[in-house]
C-alpha cells in the first residue's frame, strides 16, 4: 500500500501488463508514384502482453498487411515496430526468420495439414525444431483433441483440422499467436469450438493473441478491438468484459 505526503493511505492502481509491441507510424506501400498502393498509412499503437485482440475492417483495409508485418512475414516501408526492445524494422532476413521461429505462431483460414501424417505427427513437425516445445499430445489436449491424436486429417472434421493447426502453432510456446480468419471456412457452431480453443490458449498460457475476422460478433470475446479502414487504424476500443466464445451467436 502506498501513502501520500500527508500520511493517508492509498490503494495502488492496477499494474499495466508489459508491452509486447510498440508500433509507431507504421506504413506499407506497393509500387511508386501515382500508381502506388498504400496498404498501411501511419499506424501507431501498443499491444500488451497476454491480451486477446480482434482486428476488424473491410477487405483491403490493411488488417492482413498489418498482421504480416507484426509476424515478420513482410517488411514495413516506413515506421517502427518494437517487439519488446527489438525494432523489427532494423532486422535482416536471418533475424526475422529467428524472430518468427522462436516467438510467433500462425493460424490461417486453411489448415495446411499434411494428409499422410496423423494429428500428433503434424504437430510434431513444429516441436522437432522448437527450443522448448510442448509434447504434441499436450498441445492437442489444450484444444480438446486428446482422443484424436492418432487420426489422419481425412478422419477429422473441418473444425478438428483447424484445432490441429492451432495446436501445431502453439506447441512451440510462442509469445504471440496470429490468426487470419481462423473460422472463415467453418459454420457457426464449429467456429465457436475453434474460438474456444483460442480463448483457452490465451487464458491458460498467457499467449498474446490477434485474430483477423470479418465477423464483428467475434470482437465480443476480445480485450481490445482494432478497426482498420483505408490502411489506417480508424478506431480502437476495449470491452469491459470478454464474452465466452460459446456465448457468441451469428
Amino acid at each position: 500500500m502506498q501513502t501520500t505526503q500527508t500520511g493517508e493511505s492509498t490503494v495502488p492502481g492496477p499494474v499495466s501488463p508489459k508491452l509486447v509491441y510498440r508500433i509507431e507510424n507504421l506504413a506499407k506501400s506497393y509500387g511508386t508514384g501515382e500508381t502506388a498502393v498504400h496498404a498501411l498509412r501511419g499506424v501507431t499503437l501498443e499491444v500488451h502482453g497476454g491480451s486477446m485482440i480482434v482486428l476488424l475492417g473491410p477487405s483491403g483495409s490493411g488488417k492482413s498487411t498489418f498482421l504480416n508485418i507484426v509476424g515478420g512475414l513482410d517488411r514495413a516501408s516506413d515506421g517502427h515496430i518494437w517487439f519488446h526492445d527489438v525494432d523489427l524494422a532494423g532486422c535482416d532476413d536471418r533475424e526475422l526468420t529467428g524472430y518468427r521461429r522462436k516467438n510467433i505462431g500462425f493460424v490461417f483460414q486453411f489448415y495446411n495439414l499434411i494428409p499422410s501424417l496423423t494429428a500428433r505427427e503434424n504437430v510434431a513437425l513444429i516441436t522437432e525444431i522448437a527450443e522448448d516445445p510442448m509434447d504434441p499430445a499436450e498441445a492437442l489436449a489444450l484444444v480438446g483433441l486428446e482422443a484424436r491424436v492418432d487420426h489422419f486429417p481425412s478422419q477429422l472434421s473441418g473444425g478438428e483440422q483447424q484445432r490441429v493447426a492451432i495446436a501445431r502453432a502453439i506447441a512451440k510456446r510462442p509469445d504471440v499467436l496470429l490468426c487470419d480468419e481462423p473460422t472463415g471456412a467453418l459454420d457457426s457452431s464449429t467456429g465457436r469450438l475453434v474460438l474456444s480453443a483460442l480463448d483457452t490458449i490465451n487464458r491458460s498460457l498467457g499467449t498474446t493473441t490477434m485474430i483477423i475476422t470479418h465477423n464483428a460478433v467475434i470482437s465480443e470475446m476480445a480485450d481490445e478491438i482494432f478497426v482498420f479502414a483505408d490502411g489506417r487504424l480508424s478506431e480502437r476500443r476495449a470491452n469491459d468484459k470478454r464474452k465466452a466464445p460459446g456465448d457468441l451467436w451469428w
